[in-house]
């Protein structure tokens, strides 16, 4: 049963309900996610994410100069306990279009687990290939994902430090079966704000008990670290995001993505030009915890070291 929200709450509410619709509208745009037209499958898995893409998305449908149309689905994967009734109940409720896939993937990977290992990849990719039939069988012009911009950012790590690649999930792709248009209308919205939204929107939650007892899962160890990088040193998260939008090819090292063969002293300055050996001014200066580990007195050993703290970290 839902509670009745306090003015107080019910004020948060509509701030963070302003914020996520502007943030989702200008994810929409700038990669023109929804098009005239379009069938958007929102994927709906029970949790807070894929709530607020649903209740977003189905406001944004509402208002938008463009005609699309939404269908939500959710795959019932017959974990043990599933609470089968919730998702119904709550679409029926909404008055939203949608349809339950059944399929018993939560055998499938529990037989062929090794002893270890986690379960989220052969998980991942069996609930794909299924969301991706569905699809086709729906006749979806594009398939909506609930990620969010710390999902982005933690992938984004993750690749960096397990599979030696500045990757991470795009605002907006091709499916990997070449067949399906994937969106992220979430891509610049913080999972904090999406949190507090679903707690006062009261969506009936479900939790995935499939990788409940894996807390050490890299993935949930690197969203930890970020979000202490972001309780000790507010708008770091902000700052990596920003500079995902802001790649500079010629000062990185990939040479399928900048010539660096062809330069010569007559190719004129690039993006800057060679600043290695200047000292690096940024707007916020890095903290004095960390400015007091630089302990030897040299003082070109100092200067040089704050550059390095301040960019590792």
């Amino acid at each position: 049963m839902t509670q009745q929200l306090t003015e107080k709450d019910q004020f948060n509410l509509k701030k963070l309900n302003k914020v996520l619709r502007r943030q989702t509208g200008q994810a929409i745009a700038d990669y023109n996610m929804i098009e005239d037209g379009d069938k958007i499958m929102v994927c709906l898995s029970g949790g807070k994410d894929s709530y607020t893409l649903l209740e977003i998305l189905s406001q944004l449908k509402a208002v938008a100069p463009i005609n699309f149309d939404i269908i939500a689905v959710n795959l019932d994967q017959k974990q043990p306990g599933f609470p089968e009734h919730i998702l119904p109940q709550y679409l029926d409720s909404l008055g939203v279009d949608y349809k339950i896939v059944e399929q018993d993937t939560y055998s499938i990977v529990k037989d062929k687990l090794q002893p270890g290992k986690t379960t989220c990849s052969l998980c991942s990719r069996l609930r794909r290939g299924i969301l991706y039939k569905t699809a086709k069988e729906l006749g979806a012009t594009k398939i909506a994902l609930g990620h969010h911009r710390d999902d982005m950012l933690a992938t984004m790590m993750l690749n960096l430090f397990f599979a030696g690649k500045l990757k991470s999930m795009p605002a907006k792709l091709v499916s990997d079966n070449g067949e399906h248009v994937v969106i992220r209308p979430l891509a610049y919205c913080k999972e904090k704000d999406i949190e507090a939204f679903a707690t006062l929107q009261q969506f009936p939650i479900i939790p995935c008990n499939l990788c409940g007892s894996q807390p050490n899962l890299q993935r949930q160890l690197t969203k930890d670290m970020l979000n202490d990088w972001e309780l000790n040193y507010p708008g770091r998260l902000e700052t990596m995001f920003t500079a995902m939008q802001n790649v500079v090819p010629s000062h990185l090292a990939d040479t399928s993505l900048f010539d660096f063969k062809s330069i010569t002293k007559d190719s004129g300055v690039i993006d800057g030009g060679d600043i290695g050996f200047d000292k690096e001014s940024f707007n916020k200066p890095f903290s004095a915890p960390l400015a007091e580990q630089v302990t030897p007195d040299n003082e070109f050993y100092k200067q040089h070291q704050a550059v390095q703290i301040t960019e590792v970290n």
